[in-house]
């Protein structure tokens, strides 16, 4: 009975964000196939469905979707867990329309920010020309814009050393290193963060003190 009723809380938790386990099954297809796949075939098929500026001048709307259907690197699992974590949250939170719209947003705008930024360092002399067909796929800029938008779903005082936590994650990267992924993922933070608008209306916000109190209760 006991597994009976896990198995229903699962159940029930997945339904209740089918948007993030529907694209988490695409990219384990996807992911799969890629396995499969020759070094050189899988070379050339992923930066056909990249978001670099070769693409993007091309087929921007194709590529801004084929991209966000594979993942960069090709392991699956660690990603399962961080949609599990911060993607179906806020899918339950938001609702799917919602939560989509902010992963829209911030898939689309840091991709095309951070390519801009490539742009004008290639057009400047401070990066190479063969930049424009550099490989560029993932999620990782749509994860972590509903990183940032999860902020507001944790109540105060709690929120702050979580945000400063996300800050420091993504922004330390953005000073240090300042490569144009970098930027993709420091900006998807903030555009998740103005998200704002979307977030009220969505209930009271989580206290992790209350949610001790009542367990121990």
């Amino acid at each position: 009975m006991r597994i009976d009723r896990g198995f229903h809380r699962l159940w029930m938790y997945v339904r209740g964000a089918p948007g993030t386990y529907i694209w988490l099954t695409i990219l384990f297809i996807t992911t799969v196939a890629m396995h499969h796949m020759s070094p050189d075939f899988e070379e050339d098929f992923l930066r056909q469905r990249s978001t670099n500026i070769h693409e993007l001048s091309n087929n921007p709307v194709r590529v801004l979707f084929a991209s966000a259907m594979w993942i960069d690197g090709g392991h699956w699992l660690p990603y399962a867990v961080l949609y599990t974590v911060f993607q179906a949250p806020a899918e339950r939170w938001l609702g799917t329309a919602r939560w989509l719209a902010v992963n829209a947003a911030a898939h689309v705008l840091s991709t095309l920010i951070s390519e801009g930024a490539l742009l004008w360092a290639i057009r400047h002399g401070m990066a190479p020309h063969s930049a424009v067909d550099t490989l560029d796929i993932g999620v990782s800029y749509a994860l972590a814009g509903v990183i940032g938008v999860l902020t507001y779903r944790i109540a105060t005082p709690w929120r702050y050393p979580y945000l400063a936590v996300v800050l420091a994650v993504y922004g330390v990267p953005f000073v240090t290193a300042r490569t144009f992924t970098d930027l993709g993922h420091f900006t998807s933070v903030l555009i998740g963060l103005a998200c704002y608008p979307l977030v009220r209306g969505r209930g009271k916000a989580w206290n992790p003190k209350e949610t001790v109190t009542a367990r121990r209760g």
